[in-house]
C-alpha cells in the first residue's frame, strides 16, 4: 500500500480513465481511421502513467518535510520507503515511460516525437526541485500537464492519418479535444490554488512562495472566487453554442446539472471558506467536476449518435 500512495494510484486511475474515455467514448464513435491500434493506445495511457507515477515519486521525495507538517499521514519516503529505493522507482518508472513514448513514436512514423515524452519527465523533476517554488509557476505547469495529457491523444491518434481529404473532419476532433484540455487546464489551475490555501501552514514554514503566502489566505480566496466565474461563462458559452437543441437535451441538462452546478455550489462555498477543512472539500469537489466534465464527452457523442 505504501508504494501504492508513493505513486498516488487514485491520480494514475483518473488519468488513465480520462484517456481512455476519450478514446472509447469518443473517437471509436467516429467514423474516422485511428493511427494506434487498441494494445498501442493501452501503451500510450501505460506511457503516460509512468511518466506521471515517476514525477509523483520525485515530488514525493523533495516535499518530504512540507508533507510531514501539511499531511504527516501521506509521507512515504524516509519513512516507510527508503529515498534511494523512492530514486531508483523515479528512474525506473521515468526509463519506461520514455522508452514507450520513443516506441509509438517510430510507430507512427514520428520518431521526433519522442521528445514530447523527455520533455514532459525533465519538466516534472524541475517542478519537483526547483519550479513548484515559484509563484504560480507551478500551479500552471501541473494544470498544462494534465491538459496536454488530452492533447497527446489527438498527436499520436489522429494527427498522423490526417490528409487534405480528411483534414476537416479531424481538425473538427482535435479541436473538441482542445476544448476540453483547455477546460481541464483552467479546472486544475484553480484546484492547485485551492490546494496551495490548504498546505498553507506547512509551505508557509518551508518558505516557499505559493499565491496564499504573497497574498494572504483570505485574498487568495477571493481572487480564486473570480477565477471560477471563468469555467462558468465558458460553459455556458459552449453549451448554448454546441448543444442548446431538442436533439442534445440530455447533453445539455447534463453539463448542466453534472458540471455547471456544483461549480456554482463550488464559488458560493469559496467565497465562506476559511479552515483547512473548507479547502480540502473544496478540491476535491473540483477533481468530481473535473472527472465529470471528461465523462460529459460520452454522454454527448452517445446522445448525438441516438438521437440527434
Amino acid at each position: 500500500m505504501n508504494y501504492l500512495k508513493l505513486i498516488r494510484y487514485q491520480n494514475l486511475l483518473m488519468l488513465a480513465l480520462m484517456q481512455l474515455i476519450f478514446r472509447y467514448g469518443f473517437l471509436e464513435l467516429q467514423n474516422i481511421p485511428l493511427a494506434l491500434a487498441d494494445w498501442q493506445y493501452i501503451l500510450l495511457v501505460l506511457a503516460t502513467a509512468c511518466i506521471a507515477a515517476g514525477g509523483y515519486i520525485i515530488n514525493n521525495i523533495f516535499d518530504v518535510e512540507t508533507d510531514t507538517e501539511n499531511k504527516p499521514e501521506n509521507v512515504v519516503v524516509s519513512k516507510f520507503i527508503s529515498e534511494t529505493k523512492a530514486y531508483n522507482l523515479y528512474i525506473g518508472f521515468t526509463v519506461i515511460g520514455v522508452a514507450m513514448g520513443f516506441y509509438l513514436s517510430n510507430v507512427i512514423g514520428k520518431p521526433s516525437f519522442a521528445s514530447i515524452f523527455i520533455v514532459i519527465a525533465a519538466t516534472l523533476y524541475f517542478y519537483a526541485t526547483s519550479l513548484k517554488q515559484s509563484l504560480l509557476i507551478g500551479n500552471f505547469i501541473v494544470a498544462l500537464l494534465l491538459a496536454f495529457s488530452v492533447i497527446i491523444i489527438g498527436i499520436f491518434d489522429l494527427f498522423p492519418l490526417t490528409n487534405e481529404e480528411n483534414r476537416p473532419v479531424m481538425g473538427l476532433l482535435f479541436g473538441i479535444l482542445l476544448d476540453y484540455a483547455i477546460f481541464a487546464f483552467i479546472i486544475n489551475f484553480i484546484r492547485e490554488i485551492v490546494k496551495d490555501l490548504q498546505d498553507v501552514e506547512g509551505d508557509s514554514i518551508q518558505e516557499m512562495s505559493t499565491l496564499p503566502i504573497v497574498l494572504g489566505i483570505n485574498r487568495t480566496a477571493k481572487l480564486v472566487f473570480v477565477l471560477s466565474f471563468i469555467p462558468v461563462i465558458l460553459i455556458l458559452n459552449y453549451i448554448n453554442t454546441n448543444l442548446f437543441s431538442s436533439e442534445l437535451l440530455f447533453g445539455t441538462l447534463y453539463g448542466l446539472v453534472f458540471i455547471l452546478a456544483p461549480l456554482l455550489y463550488f464559488i458560493v462555498k469559496i467565497w465562506l471558506a476559511t479552515t483547512t477543512q473548507d479547502f480540502h472539500h473544496l478540491s476535491t469537489v473540483l477533481k468530481w467536476i473535473l472527472f465529470f466534465g471528461i465523462l460529459s464527452i460520452v454522454v454527448i457523442s452517445l446522445n448525438i449518435k441516438y438521437n440527434a
